[in-house]
């Protein structure tokens, strides 16, 4: 069995490899299960680069690309009302976040790159005057995300509602169209820029809803040190929470039975919430022709 350190250590060297292997920058994507642990990793990884190889990396967050409050809300308008939680494709700046990795990685002169950042205890984006900046060119970009890496469902596949959310909202399949659809375009070009997926794979679905209260007390605890007159009621209550892992279900099932299909490693995480094994698959560096 491994442990979380040992996990960690792979894939730090296997980074290292691609990055020699492509002679450029290179954008790594974690993809995972909302409360796997993708922030977790993605900083342990930043740090055992920094300290072990000297190679520079910043971490990246998809969630940092959601669009604004106003702007979902204008989407919910006019395309679907689910569409003003921010979540699932569609609900994020793709291009946006395009500019980003490319800003990060391009082999140019060295220059200052704004990463963009969302607030999710109010909701919305961080004004620009508070964004963090890093310099560049970075030699790793550590992108984590929920849905980073996905593909498209067959459109047969939409036809029934997979949850109550689904069934009572979205009962003629408008809005779960509407995020396969982005994922087929906006967000596959997204993805094109990723040039190796590692998995967190969860247990199963159930977990979802646990980790993810935890990671809900942890942002309300966090909230509890600002300003009361700075932070609206932070934090949904279990009714709320559950409602909301909703909204995540269709695609976090389908990719825990896609995503292991084309990842480069899967990191299987149990039930105590432990990295336990590391499933390597075919990294580019592993299939190139000698």
């Amino acid at each position: 069995m491994a442990s979380d350190a040992d996990c960690v250590a792979l894939l730090a060297e296997r980074i290292q490899r691609l990055h020699t292997f492509f002679g450029r920058p290179v954008v790594v994507g974690i993809n995972g299960a909302p409360g796997s642990g993708k922030t977790t990793l993605a900083r342990s990884l930043r740090n055992r680069l920094q300290q072990e190889s000297e190679l520079s990396s910043v971490c990246v967050s998809i969630d940092d690309l959601y669009l604004s409050k106003r702007a979902r809300q204008e989407l919910a308008r006019k395309q679907h009302p689910l569409l003003l939680t921010r979540g699932v494709p569609g609900t994020h700046d793709v291009d946006l976040g395009i500019d980003v990795l490319r800003a990060l990685t391009k082999p140019a002169a060295a220059s200052v790159v704004t990463l963009p950042g969302f607030d999710k205890a109010h909701d919305d984006r961080i004004e620009v005057s508070k964004l963090r900046t890093v310099e560049t060119p970075v030699d790793v970009v550590l992108f984590e995300g929920w849905c980073v890496g996905a593909r498209p469902q067959q459109d047969e596949d939409l036809t029934d509602p997979i949850n109550e959310l689904e069934a009572e909202q979205d009962p003629d399949g408008t809005w779960r169209t509407y995020v396969n659809t982005k994922l087929k375009d906006e967000y596959a070009r997204l993805f094109e820029c990723i040039d190796a997926l590692i998995m967190l794979r969860v247990p199963s679905f159930g977990k979802v809803l646990e980790w993810r209260t935890l990671q809900e007390q942890e942002l309300r605890e966090c909230v509890r040190t600002q300003a009361a007159d700075e932070v609206p009621a932070a934090g949904m209550r279990s009714e709320e929470l559950r409602r909301f892992v909703m909204y995540f279900e269709r695609l976090t099932r389908y990719m825990l039975e896609d995503v292991p299909n084309y990842a480069d490693t899967i990191i299987d995480i149990d039930e105590s919430h432990r990295m336990v094994a590391a499933i390597n698959s075919d990294w580019p560096f592993e299939s190139a022709v000698p």
